[in-house]
């Protein structure tokens, strides 16, 4: 019948990233950086003062979804699941796979993941809320992804 909807699912996933990026730029290294801090220096304990951001996704996902549920109108609920998605794929992605918060994901030999995680640890060499960069998760420098190739295919042609 909404034949429509994963397209818009689709669509707000990868406009996810572009707020995403905007969210790190600006308010985690911005007006939030108190939040955010934890997760660029090291710190005891399994949770950080930085997993509070998943709220200012979890909450537009789920008002999305349940308001376009109770008012009959699909088009929030479709959005609401793409930002679910997002956000599943970034827990997935960021905590599971490069921060190896759980004992997943350990193994992937891909220089898409290989760029994905140089980029972010390039983000991470900059310990203060200042000239900071690479602040995407899914979208990294064609640079750190032609680096990723060449690693790969020297690991492999040997």
């Amino acid at each position: 019948m909404y034949w429509w909807g994963p397209f818009v699912m689709l669509g707000a996933f990868f406009g996810m990233e572009f707020m995403a990026w905007a969210t790190h730029k600006y308010l985690m290294h911005g007006g939030m950086w108190h939040f955010h801090e934890d997760h660029h220096v090291a710190e005891p304990g399994f949770f950080e003062r930085n997993d509070v951001f998943f709220l200012i996704y979890a909450i537009p996902s789920w008002l999305c979804i349940m308001l376009g549920m109770i008012y009959d109108f699909y088009v929030p609920v479709w959005i609401g699941y793409g930002i679910a998605m997002y956000g599943f794929t970034y827990f997935m992605i960021h905590d599971v796979y490069i921060h190896r918060r759980f004992k997943w994901l350990r193994d992937i030999d891909h220089p898409y993941f290989m760029a994905i995680r140089k980029a972010h640890k390039v983000h991470h060499k900059h310990q203060g809320k200042m000239h900071g960069e690479c602040f995407g998760m899914l979208v990294v420098p064609k640079k750190y992804y032609t680096e990723a190739k060449e690693t790969f295919k020297r690991k492999y042609q040997s």
